[in-house]
């Protein structure tokens, strides 16, 4: 039992995390106390630590002095060993410094005793060196007063002298000096060569630069054409690039005077070294340098021209390049060629914003559009689509659809700008285009119709205004592209099979009442007959309000006859309502008549097309024209 016992206490004491060996002893005689023992251990451990508590506070103030004397010894001794550690460290780090400073006195001590022989050998001669060392200054002189023969003699004299002594030092330092001030010299010719000189200047420099023959023929070819192309650059640096036009003004006619003076200075100067061979002795470098010339036209003239916005600006443009090229061609650089790719390329990028700025515009008059019934003159049955009319204005019957007279202003507004410059090469890509947009107004439609909930009303002005793209602005937009284009309205004509969806949908919609092209004939027999009411768009122009209630009240509920306007309540004041709705967006504009206006003796009585750009106006002069009796047959051309 007892040696389980132990065998126990050892195994428990195994397990015990102790700190140390010395404690093992101690928690083995734990193990060996009873239970009442160890309940008493506390406080004895309590007692035991108390004890010893108050002998060590009885020693610490009995010896107090000595515990503070040796803290002071020791911090003292501390704070010296740091300060030596210190200065032993800095000692160790000034050591190689010292080792340096010696080496650099031994040297310059050397050097001073050198100095100290050269002063005493400059005395020796100082009235020779006197002499000499004034030709540097005189030098100078010449050359700051453009005397450069004379500056050219003393090179040539220090020269020869520093070759006759080269070992002597102060024939060194003359002959350095010197060397300083040519190439003063030599920088101060290639500056003349880098301003507007003409070729007597150029060929009395390049003489020069032979003489002082810093360059070997190659270089001085090479210099000149680099000390001219700085000229030309920095020509056309001083240009202003905020306004692409002008620069490009300013760029071609640099190109077309100076490129062809640099290239007859460089024949003129060169050519008795040529002997008939200058490609092969010079390898190319004015052919190399004029196409790097022309290149960095082209792709300026590449960058510029897609910011020019107007068709005039670009016509211009390209008459400047082809003379300069033409003027550039007596001396082998005709580069007309390579214009026709890069203004065909900004023709058809001007083109295809301004049908995009059309397009869109058409997209925001559509949505925001209030369909209101407008007073009509009608429009024609015939004519539209012969390129062959000398009267291209917009049909004043786009007045009645403001975002149908948006698109075809800004159409009308693109194929202006492309007339001025309308390369026939772009006929078929600018058609494109224009179906493209043509495509995309009916797009719009087609999507505006299936998105869109419409009344009665509003059905009928929608039909309306899509029977007259089919009709009036299709066949004009054909008939100016054939104005741009002769023979170009046939393809715009052809590409009517885009529309069918239009078509059919028009077709679907054969129950409702659509206006009908009204001629001339009916015109006038509708003006002339003032018993019978004038028909508008198909819709007569008054109602009486019993008449709108009741058409109001068929096919629709209560809630809808409370929500719908009704259409003699649009037309009382149909220029108030477009005034209210209208939406004010920049349209593109094909100009007003000057002069005219007023006269009440000329025939044409038409309102003008000027009113597309503003659908208030626009609805307030059609009002006019049916509500007065002295106009009888307003015509829309």
């Amino acid at each position: 039992m007892e040696s389980e016992a132990s065998d126990e206490t050892a195994t428990v004491a195994s397990l015990l995390p102790l700190a140390s060996v010395s404690q093992q002893p101690y928690f083995s005689e734990l193990l060996s106390f009873t239970l009442d023992r160890l309940h008493k251990e506390p406080e004895l451990l309590r007692v035991d630590a108390e004890r010893i508590r108050r002998q060590m506070q009885e020693v610490a103030v009995g010896n107090y002095r000595a515990f503070i004397s040796a803290a002071d010894a020791l911090l003292s001794i501390r704070e010296e060993v740091t300060a030596i550690d210190k200065h032993l460290e800095s000692l160790i780090a000034e050591i190689p410094k010292l080792t340096s400073g010696c080496t650099e006195f031994i040297d310059s001590a050397e050097q001073i005793l050198e100095k100290r022989k050269m002063n005493q050998t400059l005395l020796a001669n100082h009235s020779t060196l006197l002499d000499l060392l004034e030709i540097p200054q005189l030098m100078d002189t010449c050359v700051r007063n453009g005397n450069y023969d004379e500056a050219l003699d003393l090179e040539a004299f220090v020269c020869k002298l520093s070759t006759m002594h080269p070992r002597i030092p102060v024939i060194q330092a003359l002959a350095a000096e010197v060397r300083q001030t040519t190439q003063a010299l030599l920088s101060q010719l290639l500056q003349k060569l880098r301003s507007n000189i003409q070729l007597p200047e150029c060929l009395r420099i390049i003489g020069y630069l032979r003489r002082i023959g810093v360059f070997s023929e190659y270089e001085m070819r090479l210099q000149f054409l680099r000390c001219r192309e700085a000229w030309l650059t920095g020509i056309l640096d001083d240009l202003d690039q905020k306004n692409a036009y002008e620069y490009l003004k300013g760029m071609i006619n640099c190109h077309r005077m100076h490129l062809f003076d640099v290239v007859n200075q460089y024949r003129a100067i060169f050519a008795d070294d040529t002997s008939g061979s200058e490609e092969n002795y010079d390898g190319g470098l004015l052919f190399s340098w004029a196409m790097h010339r022309i290149t960095s036209l082209l792709k300026t003239l590449k960058i510029m021209l897609p910011r020019i916005m107007e068709g005039g600006s670009l016509s211009n443009i390209l008459d400047q390049c082809m003379y300069c090229a033409m003027g550039l061609g007596w001396v082998g650089l005709d580069f007309r060629g390579l214009l026709p790719s890069l203004f065909e390329e900004a023709v058809l990028d001007l083109f295809s914003k301004n049908m995009g700025t059309a397009i869109e515009n058409f997209q925001v008059m559509l949505d925001s559009h209030r369909w209101v019934t407008i007073p009509s003159v009608g429009f024609p049955a015939s004519g539209l689509g012969d390129e062959s009319q000398e009267d291209v204005t917009p049909p004043s019957y786009l007045m009645e659809h403001a975002p149908l007279a948006v698109f075809v202003n800004g159409v009308s507004a693109a194929l202006n700008e492309l007339r001025p410059c309308a390369p026939i090469s772009l006929k078929h890509l600018i058609a494109q285009e224009l179906v493209k947009g043509l495509k995309a107004v009916s797009d719009s439609l087609l999507r505006y119709n299936a998105t869109r909930v419409l009344k009665d009303n509003e059905s009928v002005l929608f039909l309306s205004l899509c029977r007259a793209f089919i009709e009036v602005a299709f066949p004009h937009c054909a008939t100016c592209f054939g104005r741009c284009y002769p023979g170009g309205a046939a393809s715009i004509m052809d590409a009517k099979s885009l529309f069918d969806e239009i078509a059919r949908l028009l077709a679907t919609s054969s129950s409702r009442e659509l206006p009908k092209p009204v001629q001339k004939t009916e015109a006038k027999a509708v003006s002339e007959d003032a018993d019978q009411q004038i028909v508008e768009n198909g819709l007569t122009p008054k109602i009486s309000n019993g008449e709108a209630n009741a058409d109001a009240t068929e096919g629709s509920d209560a809630n809808e006859k409370e929500q719908t306007v009704p259409l003699s309540a649009c037309e009382e004041k149909p220029d108030e309502v477009m005034l209210d709705s209208h939406r004010w967006v920049t349209i593109p504009s094909v100009g007003f008549p000057a002069s005219g206006l007023g006269d009440e003796s000329q025939e044409d009585v038409t309102p003008p097309s000027y009113l597309m750009e503003h659908a208030p106006l626009a609805v307030f002069v059609n009002g006019m024209c049916h509500r007065s009796d002295l106009i009888a047959s307003p015509e829309i051309v």
